[in-house]
């Protein structure tokens, strides 16, 4: 397909849900990447553009000799079982001419380092193609590459402040045997070129957390390659950061000759750690440990551990509101969470499982007067520092991102109407053969427990300033999950934190 009456066309056929790999064409062995995943969704279509698009390329850069082999790239997406390719020429994509097209612009924050830095007006060129891209295939699915992590950053920001309805999938970096970052510009090396390309990846793959950016440029530089820049940034903010940062991008962009090469390394001191805080009700629990799974981390349920306390305190008639007594109780409290197949967890508390009764409305009603008490919040707060010391988990509660789990590389406050909690604790408890209460009552209770929570002195229910606010008021569970797994690649990489394969 080459005219936009021709893309209608087929779209008009019906090829839903559809994925766009949208490219400049030359392609290799990365775009087939990128295709085969778009293609592994057996139920859709893939559609694959071939345009190179002369908004992105600066006045001495080359856009005139950029590889353009129709025939190949046709034959290449044929091999990866795309179902369609478009390769417009200029006049369908801008119509009048792209120097009368309206152009978007990107906030000067996400283009002031990197390559943005280099290249004035590239990204606003990328971030307009692939807006018109979108508005002319509208597929359900865009597939992009990790390779250039900044643009891939600018069109998620691009998708999600336009409240564009699709979803983004970033792909790991594909190298070639030597470790040189796959691009359709390593074509242009001559084989002295390319013997002394291979030390970008060489060199950035050998830094440890600990190094110091300078010694990274002056590696890179005895090595032969002339240094655009070596920066080390945050990956969802792209602005300078250091060893504060748990999970940092270096970045670089050299020249090898003339050809212009870039390549990065995620700079990890722990796994990942995902805080969710919100208030009762908000459905932490469920999709916690549904996204914990699906991405490989541990689930941690503070919430669980309170409910066991609430529940020792119960069953040795103990007053919730007696910190003494409780603090006494806490000195032999032995609790263990152990994970089960399929996403479950066990609590058992000095050996009994506890799983189901810590659910029931009689502990729920005094979880929050036990958890107010300094002696339990410190007891608790110090086991889930120590389980998150290593990373590699998600925890969940009412001030996880606050008071437990401040370096969080995401925090998301999970959140609901009053209205919205109150229906779906009546369906839970209907669920475990609990007699529910009416609907006021139960929001009665919802409000009274926020409130509670919100103003106790210790530790109180607060959104954390650098928190993402998650409403999820007519989302389904997979919907939320789904939002949450984006939030968290667009901190941690596919290539530095794969998904689980199965």
């Amino acid at each position: 397909m080459q005219t936009a009456k021709d893309l209608h066309s087929w779209l008009a056929e019906g090829h839903a849900p559809l994925s766009l790999v949208p490219t400049m064409g030359g392609l290799h062995e990365g775009h087939v990447r990128l295709m085969r995943l778009a293609t592994s969704n057996s139920d859709g279509s893939t559609v694959v553009s071939l345009f190179v698009n002369p908004l992105q390329f600066g006045p001495s850069e080359d856009y005139d000799r950029y590889p353009r082999c129709l025939q190949e790239d046709l034959a290449l997406a044929a091999s990866a079982g795309v179902d369609a390719v478009w390769a417009p020429d200029i006049s369908e994509v801008f119509p009048g001419g792209p120097e009368h097209c309206f152009r978007l612009q990107v906030p000067a924050f996400l283009q002031s380092h990197l390559c943005g830095r280099m290249r004035p007006g590239h990204f606003d060129g990328v971030a307009t193609v692939v807006a018109r891209l979108l508005a002319l295939v509208q597929p359900d699915r865009l597939i992009l590459g990790e390779k250039d992590w900044q643009q891939l950053t600018i069109l998620r920001r691009l998708v999600a402040d336009l409240n564009l309805p699709i979803t983004l999938l970033g792909v790991p970096t594909v190298r070639e045997a030597d470790g040189l970052a796959m691009s359709s510009r390593n074509q242009y090396l001559s084989p002295e070129d390319r013997e002394r390309a291979v030390a970008l990846p060489r060199v950035l793959q050998a830094v440890r957390f600990e190094d110091d950016v300078t010694d990274v440029r002056q590696a890179l530089i005895t090595a032969g390659l002339e240094v655009e820049y070596v920066e080390r940034v945050a990956p969802a903010s792209l602005q300078p950061c250091g060893q504060e940062t748990a999970i940092s991008l270096l970045a670089a962009a050299v020249r090898c000759g003339s050809t212009r090469l870039i390549d990065h390394v995620f700079l990890m001191s722990r796994a990942p750690l995902v805080a969710i805080d919100g208030p009762a009700g908000a459905g932490k629990s469920t999709v916690t440990r549904a996204f914990a799974e699906r991405l490989g981390l541990t689930y941690l349920d503070t919430g669980a551990m309170y409910r066991s306390v609430t529940w020792l305190v119960q069953q040795r008639k103990l007053d919730p509101a007696d910190a003494v007594a409780i603090e006494s109780l806490l000195i032999d409290f032995k609790l263990d969470l152990r994970s089960l197949p399929g996403g479950g967890q066990q609590v058992l508390v000095n050996g009994e499982d506890v799983s189901s009764a810590i659910r029931s409305p009689e502990v729920t009603a005094s979880v929050s007067a036990v958890a107010a008490h300094r002696c339990v919040r410190q007891a608790l707060t110090a086991q889930q520092k120590a389980m998150g010391a290593k990373g590699g988990l998600v925890a969940e509660g009412r001030d996880i991102g606050t008071a437990v789990f401040p370096d969080a590389d995401l925090k998301v406050f999970l959140t609901a109407t009053v209205s919205e909690r109150a229906r779906r604790r009546a369906l839970d408890l209907e669920q475990r053969g609990f007699e529910p209460p009416n609907r006021q009552e139960l929001e009665t209770q919802i409000a009274e427990r926020d409130r509670m929570d919100s103003s106790r002195e210790e530790a109180p229910l607060v959104q954390a300033s650098d928190a993402l606010e998650l409403v999820t008021d007519g989302m389904t569970i997979d919907a939320v999950i789904d939002e949450l797994v984006g939030l968290f690649r667009a901190r941690v990489a596919e290539e530095a934190w794969p998904t689980p394969e199965g």
